[in-house]
């Protein structure tokens, strides 16, 4: 008994070491990096217009909603960069799914929200990298802005 329970002591405190090596790694890419790949403009497509941050933006006519997305995609065996352009893509469609269905024309103060915490850039989103897994957290505001 008193073997048993030291073996699981011992397993216990290793997969504590574990979990705490497999913790995410905040990485930031360019925008328009993760746009130039995976089809990104041409799935997107043009009927939601997206604005980072405090990009200027035509008149908000009316505002309808602030909403987020989380994200995942398996990263094992692609590098860090692969993995969270193609995660970022899937979250931006996440976003435009979201705008068609409020009936919003586009999104507006974008930012990354990883764990609720904000990272507001015009030009780079946050990505969360892990051993096998690769995330990313988006918050926007859905809005109908002049043509």
């Amino acid at each position: 008994m008193k073997k048993m329970i030291s073996v699981a002591a011992l397993l216990t405190v290793s997969l504590t070491s574990f979990s705490a090596h497999a913790a995410d790694t905040m990485l930031k890419f360019p925008i328009a990096g993760a746009m130039a790949v995976n089809d990104a403009e041409k799935r997107l497509g043009d009927s939601v217009k997206f604005y980072f941050a405090d990009q200027p933006t035509p008149t908000v006519l009316t505002r309808i909603a602030t909403d987020k997305t989380s994200q995942r995609t398996n990263g094992f065996g692609k590098s860090a960069e692969k993995a969270c352009n193609w995660v970022f893509l899937s979250a931006m469609l996440a976003l435009q799914k979201r705008a068609q269905e409020l009936g919003a024309n586009a999104v507006i103060n974008i930012v990354s929200n990883f764990n609720n915490i904000e990272m507001a850039s015009q030009t780079e989103f946050e990505c969360a990298d892990g051993a096998i897994m690769a995330g990313v957290a988006l918050k926007g505001d859905f809005v109908k802005v002049a043509p």
